[in-house]
């Protein structure tokens, strides 16, 4: 999966850019670069910064004044017909899921399945499913009581039950959808989300296993920390809702989507396979799936149609932070796009011959590790990467493996510029430098492993 120096040049010279190559490169190395310094030193928020840098690009490379702001529109408009649909439902569907004790219960019943011995796997497990749906930071919350009461019954290290749980969140957060990072970027490049979601469990799952079951143990063997000060045990809010019942809520959606970009697609469907294709739907399916937590996890639970509102509302927002955000990287794609600094971009790494996988994992990773956030990571490394793949050949398989090799990148190096780093030192007990040895090591290796496994897979398929 190589960028082709021909093709490239072609489409270059389709529409060629006023500067010449070395210029457009300087204009968008500019504007990489301011981008961190206004989050990083005069902490402006992800979305202003990007639309400041497309507007940047946008004067620097010879744009007309008046075309700016329709690109502007244009490029957010195109980013969040799709995107902000997704990630609204799936923000009300997690509140609900959270506010029912669906995630206690999965993690409850995984533990109860494998046991004491082995309840390391699941809290791995867990935090892999429940983070599908509820962001890091709440899943953690909402399960850090088990891994506490796990520490406590077990006399062992609280960092055994917590780390695995943690590596299973951080790995589903950034490589599987309808997590936001990568339905943005699977929207702003055009891959096939069942795809994506079928190859960011293949590579996920083995990735999340390899960190948070074997390497855990290494890591936190001479760190010792305590069940935090604030655990207190939780008082009985009545009974949890069945296992079975949100293991299918959430599996649905997921299941529905696979099989819509999948089984469904074909020259001549038939009347179950155009049933399927609808249901299979994103949209779609998410709508179902939020429609079933409201009735089976709310409603005839006995939550007040005032109440579920309530949690409705509440979940839009962060929600909108992420969808705003979301947008500016589209606004930063169609800036690219219009003012020829992607065909540059993709015309200058075209004479190189590197495979697309790796630029998109460098990419990811670079922003990632200066900046601290995965989805502006995501999001910046996918604006960058549109016009490398609207100028390539690139089959549904290989957009669906550059978004997982960006989603590898999104999880490097967590450290102090990290929100994420913050919510686990606190959560499990360790000051700055045992979080340093642990989960910023294990999200090295969550990052080098889920680019190899990427990287051997996109020479299989």
């Amino acid at each position: 999966m190589t960028i082709s120096p021909t093709f490239l040049a072609a489409a270059a010279a389709a529409e060629a850019p006023t500067h010449g190559l070395g210029y457009l490169l300087g204009v968008l190395g500019a504007a990489i670069v301011l981008l961190l310094v206004m989050i990083l030193v005069l902490r402006l928020q992800a979305f202003i910064a990007l639309i400041i840098a497309s507007v940047f690009v946008a004067i620097a490379a010879g744009m007309p004044l008046g075309d700016i702001p329709d690109t502007v529109v244009k490029g957010m408009g195109g980013a969040l017909g799709f995107i902000a649909t997704i990630i609204g439902l799936g923000a009300i569907f997690g509140q609900i899921l959270e506010n029912s004790g669906g995630a206690k219960t999965l993690a409850n019943s995984l533990v109860n399945l494998f046991g004491q011995k082995r309840a390391s796997w699941a809290m791995l497990l867990t935090g892999f499913l429940i983070s599908i749906p509820v962001f890091l930071d709440v899943g953690l919350v909402i399960v850090a009581p088990i891994i506490y009461a796990l520490a406590r019954d077990t006399k062992k290290s609280l960092l055994l039950f917590g780390l695995p749980l943690v590596c299973g969140m951080a790995v589903t957060h950034a490589f599987v959808p309808p997590t936001p990072g990568p339905v943005a970027v699977a929207e702003i490049l055009g891959a096939d989300l069942g795809r994506v979601i079928l190859y960011g469990i293949a590579i996920g799952l083995p990735t999340a296993i390899i960190v948070g079951i074997f390497l855990v143990p290494l890591v936190c063997k001479n760190i010792k920390v305590d069940i935090p000060a604030f655990f207190e045990e939780s008082e009985d809010a009545g009974p949890l809702p069945n296992f079975g019942l949100v293991a299918f809520i959430m599996g649905l959606p997921i299941v529905l989507i696979v099989l819509g970009s999948t089984w469904a697609k074909a020259e001549d469907p038939s009347s179950l396979q155009t049933l399927i294709a609808f249901l299979g739907h994103p949209v779609v399916a998410l709508l179902l799936a939020t429609l079933l937590a409201l009735v089976f996890l709310g409603v005839l639970r006995g939550v007040g149609k005032d109440k579920l509102l309530d949690l409705s509302t509440k979940a839009l927002g962060p929600a909108g932070i992420i969808i705003l955000i979301t947008g500016a990287g589209g606004v930063f794609k169609q800036i690219l796009g219009a003012s020829g600094v992607g065909d540059a971009l993709a015309n200058w790494l075209g004479g190189f011959g590197i495979s697309a996988v790796v630029l998109a994992f460098l990419f990811s990773m670079i922003v990632r590790v200066a900046q601290g956030s995965a989805t502006v990571a995501m999001i910046t490394a996918a604006g960058l990467m549109a016009g490398i793949v609207e100028a390539g050949s690139y089959g549904p398989s290989d957009l669906a493996l550059i978004v997982i090799a960006i989603a590898a990148g999104s999880t490097m190096l967590s450290h102090v510029n990290d929100s994420g780093f913050w919510i686990i030192s606190r959560y499990l007990g360790m000051n700055e430098a045992q979080t340093l040895r642990t989960w910023t090591i294990l999200s090295v290796a969550i990052s080098l492993i889920g680019f190899a496994l990427t990287v051997t897979l996109s020479y299989i398929i």
